[in-house]
Parts: C-alpha cells; structure tokens; sequence
C-alpha cells in the first residue's frame, strides 16, 4: 500500500469483545495491532498502574493523565509511524476511552479531556471507530471473578461508560459505527465486516 495508512479503532466497556474483534480485523487486513492503554514499554508500565486493583485513591484528573501519557507515547512510537509507511493500524482503545470512562464516567469536563487527548495524539485522530455494543448483563457474565481496577468499577460506574459511548457515536456519525457485540464471536465478527465493507466503499 502507498500513501497514508488508515487508523481503525475498537471501543466499547469491559468485556464487549474488542481485544478479539481487533485482533481477527487487524489479522484480516494485514494491519499493525495495538491497544491503550499498554501499546509500547512505556505504555505497559503505564497500564500496570492505572489497572492494579491495589491501586486506590487514584485521582480522576491523575488518572486522566496517565491515559494520556500512555497515548502520546503509544501515537509516537507505534501508530505514526505505521501510518506513515503506509500501513492500516488497527488499535483496541483509542481517545474516546479517555471521554467515556473518564469523562462521562469519572465526571470530568469531556470537552477539554477532548482537547488534551487532542495534543496528545499531536492531531492524529481514528478514520474509523467501532464500538461494540452489550447489555450490562453480557458483559457481567463475560468478565468472571478475577477483576482489575477498571472492571471492578461498579455497576453505575460501567452503566454511565456505556451512555457516553453512545453520546459519542452519536455525535459523530460519521467516523463511529455501532456494532452490536452479542452472540458468538463469529456473529459480532460477521457484523464487523459488514461495517468495515459499508465503510470503505463510502470513502471511495
């Protein structure tokens, strides 16, 4: 492939499939596979942090800082540079975990998380957004018992995850499709592609 790559990002809250959606697109196209938080060493560390269940007490506006950080590295080292060879990237997480989660969910002013993630990302922004949609129930009997920081959460705390997603794709229809995430992997896999074909003949 000449020219510029194409930047296509999963989102969606705990247990919505996006790790396994990511993975079987980015394998499809031949795409750099990556994801936030943890896409680099730095980022690793990074997550380690933010997702240790021992971690307590951790400000919002901290652990909005932390996610940026994670991206501005993870966009430096990894998604600029395949973008600029060329390469599709396909990315598990991008800036609109940072709206939904720490925004809408912790509180935070959405707007300007926007434009911190903004600088962050020094303009680099997805050309497409998948989110994957499922029942707060789904995603319950998905996750099991052993629960990191994020997932232990709580229930409110995913239920408002879930709505600022849905504010966000519906602010901006354009570059986000909602995709519902139940049923079997094949099935949401199924729906992914349909997505993903409807998509790239609209950009033709």
């Amino acid at each position: 492939m000449s020219g510029p790559g194409r930047l296509i990002v999963f989102e969606g809250g705990e247990a919505s499939g996006k790790s396994t959606q990511a993975a079987l697109l980015a394998e499809r196209l031949g795409a750099v596979l990556t994801r936030e938080p943890g896409g680099t060493d730095v980022g690793r560390s990074l997550r380690s942090l933010v997702l240790d269940p021992a971690v307590v007490n951790l400000d919002p506006r901290a652990e909005a800082l932390v996610m940026l950080a994670d991206r501005a590295q993870h966009v430096a080292e990894v998604i600029r540079p395949a973008l600029a060879r060329g390469d599709d990237v396909v990315s598990d997480r991008f800036s609109g975990s940072t709206l939904a989660y720490q925004g809408y969910a912790r509180g935070l002013d959405v707007a300007e998380l926007a434009r911190l993630s903004s600088w962050a990302t020094d303009g680099v922004e997805p050309d497409l957004v998948i989110l994957l949609d499922v029942a707060a129930d789904v995603a319950v009997a998905r996750l099991g018992h052993d629960l990191d920081r994020m997932e232990d959460a709580g229930a409110e705390f995913h239920r408002r995850v879930a709505e600022g997603y849905r504010t966000l794709a519906a602010a901006d229809p354009a570059r986000w499709c909602v995709v519902d995430g139940s049923g079997t992997v094949a099935e949401v896999a199924a729906r992914v592609r349909t997505i993903f074909v409807t998509w790239t003949a609209g950009r033709r």
